[in-house]
């Protein structure tokens, strides 16, 4: 296409701008056009799904953070005696770990999977730099489609969707706690963007399996750990019920965080889409009356010459 104008236009003055090129400004004009309405409709529709989502996130964090305090402070009061490979890990394990990346099933999300991915690869290549052998799972399309491209086997490829379900992420869990119990994996981690607010989502990798009791509960200065308790069943038996739950709500609590950011990152870029396409319209409008009125002149300098010279 013939460029437009001066420093952009490789100097070619609008006056002599074709008839065929103005009509291809107007054209571009009402492409842009159209871009600015779907983009501002996909801008709409990822804030109405981001509301929801967030709404769900904050239903789900009070329970997940509750249950984690509740095994920590039963941890806690067993004290060096407590025995279960959830929290110890399998006996002979093999080096292997498995790494469950949630990505999106759509595009238009800005940075979101670029970032999950990033560090996703970079987590397995030095898992594989240290000697130790990596099985990827995947949640979403993009992800399964990178790691495709990039040659990386995906074991398992999930889709939770916008609206993530407790007895899905429930069955995927009872899964990945079946198979690293009977010393599969030394460990379970779960990559994943983590939502703070609207304006910071951070991409990081969550340790699931084994348990870290010490991120789980900060005990007052009040509180001891192994005095003041009595159970009934015993804590252990409480841990066997309890763990399993706690291992579930944490890795439902991650998806429900990266619909959120998923759902916002995606909301600022069609905003951001939207101002550019605003922004091109004005100036392709500006050019286009530039041109027109280019014409005109020409035309009518056209006429007067040749009145002129029939004179």
């Amino acid at each position: 296409m013939i460029p437009l104008k001066g420093g952009r236009t490789g100097g070619i003055p609008l006056d002599f701008l074709p008839m065929a090129q103005i009509r291809e400004i107007k054209k571009r004009i009402k492409a842009v056009s159209t871009i600015e309405r779907i983009t501002k409709t996909m801008q709409m529709v990822a804030t109405a799904k981001f509301t929801s989502a967030l709404q769900r996130a904050r239903a789900t964090r009070p329970y997940t953070d509750s249950i984690r305090d509740l095994v920590g402070k039963l941890a806690a009061s067993v004290g060096d005696d407590l025995e279960n490979p959830l929290i110890n890990g399998a006996m002979n394990a093999e080096s292997k770990e498995l790494l469950l990346v949630v990505s999106s099933d759509r595009g238009f999300c800005g940075a979101y999977n670029s970032h999950i991915l990033r560090i996703s690869t970079r987590h397995y290549k030095k898992l594989a730099a240290d000697g130790m052998s990596c099985e990827l799972q995947c949640s979403g399309k993009k992800g399964g489609a990178y790691f495709g491209f990039t040659g990386m086997n995906v074991a398992q490829q999930y889709t939770f969707g916008d609206k993530p379900e407790f007895e899905t992420i429930s069955e995927v869990a009872d899964e990945l706690i079946e198979r690293f119990t009977a010393g599969e994996f030394t460990s379970v981690r779960v990559a994943y963007m983590r939502y703070e607010s609207n304006a910071r989502q951070i991409p990081e990798i969550m340790q699931l399996l084994p348990m870290k009791i010490e991120e789980a509960i900060e005990l007052d200065d009040s509180e001891t750990s192994a005095t003041g308790y009595e159970f009934s069943p015993s804590a252990e038996a409480i841990l066997e019920e309890l763990l399993p739950r706690a291992v579930k709500t944490s890795l439902f609590q991650a998806i429900n965080d990266a619909v959120v950011s998923e759902q916002v990152m995606r909301m600022i870029a069609m905003k951001a889409a939207s101002d550019n396409a605003k922004g091109l319209g004005r100036t392709l409008k500006r050019d286009y009356n530039r041109a027109r009125q280019g014409k005109i002149t020409t035309e009518l300098t056209e006429i007067v010459s040749g009145a002129a010279a029939l004179d």
